[in-house]
C-alpha cells in the first residue's frame, strides 16, 4: 500500500460523480462476457480498504475492472483531497494516459475491500488492437473522460497567471495542444489567490506559476520545464497514439451531443513529444 493518499476530508467533492444516466459512456458498465474476456489478458487480485493501487505522477499505471467493492479516483493537493469519481462493479479506470503511457493524473485507492482484475500498459494495449468491441468501449469511455476533465478544468496542474501576462497566455495554449486537463487561477479576478501565493512562497513578480502535482511550483517556467515535470517527453507508445487519434476521429463524426462533449479535444491529441 502507497502511503499519503488517506482521506483529510469528512465529506470530499466529488467532481466527476459516475452516478450517470444509464447508456453514459464514459462510464461504461461492462458485461459478464466482456469482463471475461479481459480477464484473459490479466490478473484477479483481492485489494484492502484504503489500499493504493496507483499514485499521481506514476508511469505506465495499471489498468482496473471493478469485480467486486469500488475504486475511488482521488487528487490530493494541498493537503485537500478531492474524490474525482468512483468506479462501480463492472466499471473501469483510467482516461487517455493509461493508454498512452503518460503518467497518471490521479491516484487510484480501494473504497472497500473487494476484487478487481488488473492489466498492465501493455496487455491493455493488446486488448486495444485484438477486440473490437472492447476496443470502442474502452476508446470512447478514456476520450470522453479526458474531455470532460478538460472542460471541468479539473487535473493534476494549478496555473496562476494573468489575463494581460503573454507568458500565461502561451502556458495556457501549450497544455491545451497537448490536451492535459489544469485549474487556472488568474490573479487579477480569483478572490484567495494571495493565500495560495503565500502557501508557496511565490511572489507576484514571479507570475505565471505552474504548480504540479501540488509538488513542484515551476515560476514562469518555459514549455520545456512543464513538459519535464508532468512527463511529456517521456517514451510513450506511437501505435496507441495513432489508435486514439481515430477514435477521436469517430467520436467527432458521431451523434451530435457527443461529438459536442468530445470537440475539446478532437485534433489536439499527444503526440510523441509534447507540442511546443
Amino acid at each position: 500500500m502507497i502511503e499519503g493518499l488517506q482521506s483529510t476530508a469528512a465529506d470530499p467533492e466529488v467532481a466527476l460523480p459516475s452516478q450517470a444516466a444509464a447508456g453514459d459512456q464514459a462510464f461504461p458498465t461492462l458485461n459478464e462476457a466482456q469482463i471475461a474476456r479481459i480477464a484473459a489478458h490479466g490478473r484477479a487480485r483481492k485489494v484492502e480498504r484504503g489500499e493504493v493501487l496507483v499514485k499521481a505522477g506514476a508511469r505506465n499505471a495499471s489498468f482496473f475492472v471493478v469485480v467486486s467493492g469500488h475504486l475511488e479516483i482521488v487528487r490530493l493537493s494541498d493537503g485537500v483531497e478531492t474524490l474525482i469519481v468512483v468506479h462501480k462493479p463492472g466499471q473501469v479506470s483510467g482516461e487517455l494516459n493509461v493508454l498512452s503511457g503518460r503518467r497518471a493524473v490521479f491516484s487510484i485507492r480501494a473504497g472497500e475491500a473487494g476484487e478487481v482484475i488488473e492489466l498492465d500498459h501493455e496487455q491493455l494495449v493488446e486488448i486495444i488492437q485484438t477486440d473490437a468491441d472492447l476496443s470502442e468501449i474502452l476508446m470512447r469511455a478514456f476520450l470522453l473522460r479526458r474531455a470532460r476533465l478538460i472542460a471541468s478544468g479539473i487535473g493534476d496542474v494549478v496555473l496562476i497567471g494573468s489575463v494581460h501576462s503573454q507568458e500565461t497566455l502561451r502556458i495556457q495554449e501549450f497544455l491545451t495542444r497537448n490536451s492535459h486537463p489544469y485549474q487556472y487561477i488568474d490573479l487579477d479576478r480569483d478572490t484567495g489567490v494571495q493565500d495560495m501565493l503565500d502557501r508557496f512562497h511565490i511572489a507576484v513578480t514571479e507570475i505565471p506559476v505552474v504548480i504540479c502535482r501540488s509538488e513542484v511550483v515551476l515560476r514562469n517556467p518555459s514549455n520545456r520545464d512543464i513538459s519535464d515535470c508532468l512527463g511529456f517527453n517521456d517514451p510513450i507508445d506511437q501505435a496507441q497514439m495513432h489508435d486514439t487519434w481515430y477514435w477521436s476521429q469517430v467520436l467527432r463524426e458521431d451523434r451530435p451531443a457527443r461529438a459536442r462533449e468530445s470537440r475539446t479535444i478532437s485534433g489536439s491529441l499527444p503526440a510523441s513529444r509534447a507540442r511546443s
